[in-house]
């Protein structure tokens, strides 16, 4: 059997795509955004002492990564299910 999801049976399949394709592409620059002004804000309060904002920058470079990393894997997963459907 070939089983393999419709997307021509739904409409606007098209403007979807585009705009999961946009959100993907926002949650990627908040995150490169949020990773570069983490790290300095990390580094300047790391070598003036202040351990308070230190520890709440890298909490704030740590989260970035992870969510450019989940945004990412999202579509790498979403892919490979495709591709196993496609297959069964």
């Amino acid at each position: 059997m070939d089983i393999f999801p419709d997307f021509g049976a739904v409409g606007g399949t098209a403007e979807l795509r585009a705009i999961v394709g946009a959100l993907l592409t926002f949650v990627l620059i908040f995150a490169v955004l949020m990773l570069v002004i983490c790290a300095i804000v990390w580094a300047i309060s790391s070598s003036s002492g202040n351990i308070s904002s230190a520890v709440r920058a890298r909490t704030g470079f740590l989260v970035s990564i992870g969510a450019a990393a989940l945004a990412g894997a999202g579509v790498t997963w979403v892919n490979f299910l495709l591709g196993v459907g496609a297959s069964i």
